[in-house]
């Protein structure tokens, strides 16, 4: 069995971003993977600003505390000054251009307005050259990169697009993942379930994980446990989507038809990798139909216990996905932190355990570490990557990964 990072390289190897890509509103690019690189069409600021209400001046008229100097002009933002002339100030205001001349913006608290004066200010502070003052261009610089091709699109990334003066972006296409779900034990929550039933939870926190990731995610539904209903299933998955994933048959039991069901419709080039909770994961591609040219649709497939599922949708669905939308890979940050527990059974394969850090800075575990009670995942924050073969013991500094980290 190929080890977690085998098996994730062999999943990378293989993805190749989507060409396609669309011009859409900024309102609708949230979410969305930007296709080529974005530059400024405005220097951002404009001009010279101040950071802060108070009094532009000329350094060379307050070198020391004290200095009275005229205020001759009144600036506020969205005004431009004229050019501040020898021994005069400028009342000025956050955000306002600073007036030719000026080199220091000191701000209203180290100023006062001497007594009986009306047209006058007197500076407590001398100012450094520049201070307080943010210069043109220094955020954004017109016919410069703003954003990088292959930029997740998040609130910030829309201002700093909209601050460059865009109104359009382009950006790649949704990656569009097809899902279904074997299994004849399966139910929708609000049906009635037969003796030995249970409710299908894997549908909607896979479905949520796609959704959060920005894909184009189509429900399939739940797929009786037959050979010949499995193959149709992909046969149709396969003809308008990039990726099928599936939850559930993917063991060797009789009632698991997944792996014979992808050999027919594809090929299957990975069983099984050596990680607890997720041994049964499977890759490989489904024909779109019986032209070569019209290619095929990936394929993973996750195990049916619904920890299991949602770990190796993390571990390795997750990634695979970024690099279809074109984003970058990167290993999720991953911390060393203090076990506050005992896991003294140690395993050959990999493990990772449901954790969650406690108030003194450790970790604490979740007593009932099977795949298949998923509050241990509703109740942790994060997972533990346990070695093969190796046991924790209390103050022992392990390798923690936030949820947080694997969701975004």
């Amino acid at each position: 069995m190929l080890t977690a990072q085998q098996a994730l390289e062999h999943l990378l190897s293989h993805a190749k971003p989507v060409e396609q890509s669309e011009s859409v509103p900024m309102q609708a690019a949230l979410g969305r993977v930007l296709a080529e690189d974005v530059n400024s069409l405005v220097d951002v600021p404009p001009l010279d600003n101040t950071s802060m209400d108070g009094y532009a001046v000329r350094t060379a008229d307050t070198s020391s505390a004290g200095q009275v100097l005229k205020v001759a002009q009144r600036i506020p933002a969205g005004s431009v000054g004229t050019q501040l002339e020898p021994s005069t100030a400028a009342r000025i205001f956050t955000g306002a251009p600073v007036p030719l001349g000026a080199d220091a913006v000191v701000m209203q608290e180290d100023c006062v307005i001497p007594e009986g004066a009306t047209d006058k200010v007197q500076v407590n502070v001398a100012p450094i050259l520049g201070q307080w003052i943010r210069r043109r261009g220094e955020d954004l610089t017109a016919g410069k990169t703003a954003l990088n091709a292959g930029t997740f699109l998040r609130p910030q990334e829309l201002g700093v697009a909209a601050s460059a003066g865009l109104t359009h972006l382009n950006v790649k296409r949704r990656v569009k993942v097809a899902a279904f779900f074997t299994g004849d034990e399966l139910a929708l929550p609000g049906e009635p379930l037969k003796p030995g039933g249970i409710y299908n939870s894997n549908r909607d926190t896979l479905l949520a994980c796609l959704k959060s990731l920005g894909c184009d995610a189509t429900d399939l539904g739940i797929v009786p446990d037959r050979l010949d209903a499995t193959r149709a299933a992909l046969r149709k998955a396969s003809k308008d989507h990039d990726l099928i994933i599936t939850s559930g048959g993917v063991s060797v039991g009789e009632e698991d038809h997944i792996k014979p069901a992808v050999s027919a419709e594809g090929r299957l080039d990975l069983w099984q990798i050596a990680i607890k909770p997720g041994k049964p994961l499977a890759f490989g591609a489904v024909r779109k139909s019986d032209e070569p040219k019209d290619g095929e649709a990936w394929f993973i497939g996750l195990p049916g216990n619904p920890v299991s599922s949602f770990v190796t949708f993390l571990l390795f669905v997750r990634p695979f996905i970024l690099k279809l939308q074109g984003r970058e890979t990167k290993t999720p940050h991953s911390y060393f932190v203090r076990a506050d527990f005992d896991w003294l059974k140690a395993d050959r394969r990999n493990e990772f355990l449901r954790v969650k850090l406690n108030a003194k800075g450790g970790l604490d575990l979740f007593p009932n570490q099977s795949s298949g009670v998923l509050t241990s995942a509703s109740w942790g924050d994060g997972l533990v990557d346990c070695p093969p073969g190796q046991a924790i013991k209390k103050g022992d500094l392990v390798k923690y990964t936030p949820f947080d980290a694997l969701l975004k």
